[in-house]
């Protein structure tokens, strides 16, 4: 009994070292991901961003961490306090108990198990709700509109990305996350599924309210959308949430599309390098890409990101589905 308790003793503390040693180095991403898009907009719009807070800018998320701290937490009279103050920490944890099912490396993820795109999937659907929690407990027209646009948005969009991520699946053979990597090893999906990685990318700016799709928060229309009624550490949990949520979308395109921790090339120079630095640069480069959209792309208008979803993705997806299918069938590739 003494054995059995101090074995499973040993087994959470070694749970909690690979929980911390994830969350750890993804904050800090999450923190400096808010530094280089400023940068990156800035050099693309001929000006510098930020730049005074130490070394080339370096400690500006500190300095934007200490005066979100420093101020008062506002509670609005007419909120529901509650699910006020629980939305933004849902919105949050959703943001980093996803990256449990995704493999950094050979070996190198907290839980692999058999059903973790399931279970990816599904963390990602449940991230509306810290959405539409804030903008109702909020008791404000304008959060109100910003959620409900959010729902929309969301639920629209997971039907296409549900589509795309049937065709990885068909073409992997396995719903297990560092099997789907295996798979790739010499042809990236990226390549013979391209219209859906293609609409996978655009789906994920979507999911993440991200421009040219950022609706719930126009400023235009709707002030700040969801979360304006939020200040001080609820609006940075807000915050933190939308750029963890982005790590992880770009995590998820490199683990489906981009061959995961998987070099570019079978040479042995490449393969000298460590898989977890691949995952990391392809998942920088995605986030990058991110960015550049931001730069460079207006708003859609809500009636054009509706019909996008539903009457181009949606039947394009269905008819790729069949597709691969049926090719994959024809040539005895079914596991």
């Amino acid at each position: 009994m003494i054995e059995f308790f101090n074995a499973y003793i040993w087994d959470l503390i070694w749970t909690l070292l690979k929980i911390f040693a994830v969350i750890v180095p993804l904050l800090i991403a999450v923190a400096y991901l808010t530094l280089a898009e400023r940068r990156i907009i800035g050099f693309m719009q001929l000006r510098k961003g930020p730049n005074v807070v130490g070394p080339f800018g370096l400690l500006q998320p500190f300095a934007d961490a200490l005066k979100l701290l420093s101020k008062e937490t506002i509670l609005p009279s007419g909120a529901s306090k509650t699910v006020f103050v629980i939305a933004p920490m849902l919105t949050f944890v959703l943001s980093l108990v996803a990256w449990a099912v995704i493999p950094f490396g050979e070996g190198l993820v907290i839980a692999d198990v058999n059903i973790g795109i399931l279970y990816l999937f599904a963390i990602s659907s449940l991230g509306v709700y810290g959405v539409i929690m804030a903008g109702w407990a909020s008791n404000s027209k304008y959060p109100f509109l910003g959620a409900m646009r959010s729902a929309a948005q969301m639920i629209s969009y997971e039907v296409s990305l549900g589509l795309v991520i049937i065709t990885v699946i068909m073409a992997a053979g396995s719903l297990n996350l560092s099997d789907i990597v295996r798979a790739q090893q010499g042809l990236w999906f990226c390549i013979p599924l391209f219209p859906m990685f293609v609409i996978f990318f655009i789906s994920t700016l979507a999911e993440t309210n991200r421009a040219p799709f950022d609706l719930p928060e126009g400023e235009s229309e709707l002030v700040a959308g969801y979360f304006v009624e939020y200040s001080s550490m609820s609006f940075a949990l807000f915050f933190l949430g939308e750029y963890a949520n982005m790590i992880l979308m770009s995590g998820m395109t490199t683990t489906l599309f981009l061959g995961g921790w998987l070099p570019p090339f079978d040479v042995p120079i490449l393969n000298a390098i460590p898989g977890v630095v691949w995952f990391a640069l392809k998942t920088a480069l995605v986030l990058f890409v991110f960015l550049w959209v931001r730069a460079t792309t207006p708003r859609y208008r809500y009636d054009q990101l509706m019909r996008l979803g539903w009457k181009i993705f949606l039947p394009f997806t269905l008819f790729f589905v069949v597709l691969v299918g049926g090719v994959l069938l024809g040539f005895g590739l079914l596991p």
